[in-house]
């Protein structure tokens, strides 16, 4: 993996867990929490999933979730 994607297997696996993290967010809207969804990416660590989140978004996950909100339907 460090050859090859240039990245440790850590770096590896977090870019995964983001991306179902960023596709849940996007998706799920309020059904799921944070929290929630934190955890069925495998993040058992609200502080880490943040800096992860953060760090390859440059947004934190709630920042995400509000730029992908729907606006209400008048």
């Amino acid at each position: 993996i460090n050859q090859h994607k240039k990245q440790s297997f850590y770096d590896y696996i977090n870019t995964h867990r983001i991306e179902e993290a960023k596709n849940l967010l996007r998706k799920s809207e309020k059904e799921k929490t944070i929290q929630e969804i934190m955890y069925e990416c495998g993040y058992s660590s609200k502080s880490s999933f943040n800096t992860a989140f953060k760090r390859m978004t440059g947004k934190t996950p709630t920042d995400y979730r509000k730029a992908y909100q729907k606006p209400p339907l008048s």
